[in-house]
């Protein structure tokens, strides 16, 4: 059972986050150590240069690791506890040293990032045929402003291939004429093209510009239908 991976999946480390929680600095990872359950085992947490977490857990008393945490088959009420705790720990340094990567693409990340901070909305994932669509709403009506995915560019454009991100936004409606002759801007993929535009997140439209149209898509989610 590779409780790090799960727990750290689709995140990137702030390395100095980490010297701010107690990580030390030694060779070519960062090391944080913890006692719990009142000093009955340590947790020992290492965080690569390449920021890939490992983690092992002591049983003091019997000065050895207890790898019962890891064993699917074990899963009595006293392991279960350990094995809670230290997932515990484990969370609290997500939450207060990593950031989350919901997408593959740099810019899908840092919009995401934007949408969060700005709206406090986190991205949902409603299907299993595409793990990869995320749909951001706002959460006092449950109206869409904004949709992220990963297709394969020929969808939108026929000259070209290969996976790409895109986010579709509802714009006023006068401006998308005139966006479609840009470069970066498509008549939206599976959406009504009539309100809603697609944008191609790598990088061809600065982040600034996006989060502007962002902005202008959400605001209409206070006031009309999606």
């Amino acid at each position: 059972m590779n409780i790090e991976k799960e727990i750290f999946a689709k995140t990137q480390v702030d390395f100095k986050k980490l010297k701010e929680h107690g990580f030390k600095k030694e060779d070519n990872h960062f090391i944080f150590s913890k006692n719990f359950m009142d000093n009955q085992f340590k947790a020992v947490i290492l965080v690569g240069n390449d920021g890939k977490v490992s983690g092992k857990v002591y049983d003091l008393e019997m000065d050895e690791e207890y790898t019962n945490i890891r064993l699917k088959t074990s899963e009595g009420n006293f392991v279960s506890t350990v094995r809670e705790n230290y997932q515990n720990i484990l969370k609290e340094i997500r939450d207060n040293c990593f950031q989350m990567n919901f997408f593959h693409s740099k810019q899908a990340n840092r919009i995401t990032q934007y949408i969060i901070e700005k709206y406090q909305d986190q991205p949902e994932f409603f299907w299993e045929k595409y793990p990869g669509y995320g749909v951001f709403r706002n959460p006092n009506n449950i109206k869409w402003y904004a949709l992220i995915m990963n297709i394969d560019k020929s969808k939108i454009d026929k000259k070209n291939n290969g996976e790409v991100e895109i986010i579709n936004l509802k714009i006023e409606k006068n401006k998308i004429p005139i966006l479609l002759n840009q470069s970066g801007f498509y008549p939206s993929y599976h959406m009504n093209k009539k309100n809603w535009l697609t944008i191609v997140l790598d990088d061809t439209i600065p982040d600034k510009e996006i989060i502007e149209y962002v902005t202008e898509s959400h605001n209409y989610t206070d006031t009309t239908t999606k």
